[in-house]
């Protein structure tokens, strides 16, 4: 019953009350975000989701187009502010909150049997890989989260993995904790 309709409700509720919130800052954001990168303030990217269908994943634009991070992006990639857009869609019913984080789409053929069952469902803003170390993980690790959380999806495992990610980013030890902001690229088994 969670897995088809209380989610989508909890969804809905998250993603809502979230854009409701955070629109006054997220305009001011927008606005410097197209200061700082001299460009357009959105970031859009084909990724796969459920059953690995593509879908436009939005999120704020935290590089110039040369590819070099701006000052202000990476306050917003610390923050995870970047990811904001995403709200938009979980409203869509493309992303979840929680789920496996969407990768890219080239990584589609490199995934074997066990790897691809993290596309069983919607991918998340946030996941049981990025409440247990996010980047600073091996991508063997991040794949057994993936597909541990896919095959036990509960209310109970939602709304712990929405705790820890707010506990996470509020606890001011992890601010200077070395983690990666980009993870290495897969390259397959």
């Amino acid at each position: 019953m969670y897995q088809k309709s209380g989610k989508r409700i909890l969804d809905i509720t998250i993603a809502a009350t979230g854009i409701f919130i955070s629109l006054p800052l997220f305009v001011l954001v927008t606005i410097l975000v197209c200061i700082d990168s001299r460009g357009k303030p959105f970031f859009l990217q084909e990724r796969p989701g459920l059953g690995a269908r593509l879908f436009t994943l939005i999120k704020l634009r935290t590089m110039r187009e040369n590819g070099k991070v701006t000052r202000f992006g990476h306050i917003l990639r610390r923050t995870s502010f970047d990811e904001i857009p995403q709200l938009w869609n979980v409203l869509r019913g493309e992303m979840s909150i929680v789920g496996p984080r969407p990768l890219l789409v080239r990584y589609l053929p490199l995934y074997n049997t066990f790897q691809n069952r993290r596309h069983s469902v919607l991918p998340g803003m946030t996941g049981l890989a990025q409440v247990n170390g996010r980047n600073a993980i091996s991508w063997q690790k991040k794949f057994e989260y993936d597909v541990w959380y896919a095959e036990n999806l509960s209310l109970k495992l939602d709304m712990k993995i929405i705790w820890l990610t707010f506990s996470r980013a509020l606890d001011r030890k992890h601010v200077n904790a070395p983690v990666k902001i980009s993870m290495e690229e897969f390259k397959g088994n």
